[in-house]
């Protein structure tokens, strides 16, 4: 998708998306077939639900409809919420997956390697991780500033049990059940 493309239609679509408190996180055009696919990714801090993916899609078909955004070509328009395994890239991001296990590449600044850690704490700057005990020993704390990770993905933990669960707090410190985010698996 050309940057011309791309610009354009994060012009028309962002702003429908920041009305409803949403991110919007990626948007993709790519060729399937004879048609195209406009792929809208939507994120929020406590997850995005089906009825608002399908109420974005019917605003973002009309708006569409009355620009030529996508040209005359026909197309099939896809709003969803990012994936469990989407990549951590932004400090918001790490917020909206504090309490979860994380797998990062470390940059070689921070000594190269691969560092699997829960989220404890997330700021401006970067991250306070529980490292987990190897052989019986206790977790160990770890800061990682966001210079220091190369890349980084959420865990999916299928064993993890309820009592475990994190929590996690907004801005006004108020803690909110894990139970209340939508988790894909």
């Amino acid at each position: 998708m050309s940057t011309t493309q791309s610009e354009r239609l994060r012009g028309l679509l962002e702003p429908l998306v920041s009305k409803r408190g949403l991110d919007l996180e990626e948007i993709d055009v790519t060729p399937a077939g004879k048609r195209r696919v406009l792929r809208v990714v939507v994120d929020a801090d406590d997850g995005v639900q089906l009825d608002t993916c399908a109420e974005l899609s019917r605003a973002f078909s009309e708006v569409l409809d009355e620009s030529d955004a996508m040209g005359g070509a026909p197309y099939v328009l896809e709003v969803t919420s990012p994936g469990a395994d989407r990549p951590l890239t932004e400090q918001r991001h790490y917020r909206r997956a504090a309490g979860r296990l994380v797998k990062a590449q470390l940059t070689e600044a921070a000594g190269g390697g691969e560092l699997t850690a829960r989220i404890t704490a997330v700021d401006e700057e970067g991250v306070d991780l529980e490292v987990p005990g190897v052989k019986g020993r206790k977790p160990t704390a770890r800061r990682l500033a966001f210079d220091e990770i190369a890349k980084a993905r959420v865990e999916i933990e299928f064993n993890r049990k309820a009592a475990e669960k994190p929590r996690r707090t907004s801005a006004a410190g108020d803690a909110e059940a894990a139970g209340n985010e939508n988790e894909e698996a």
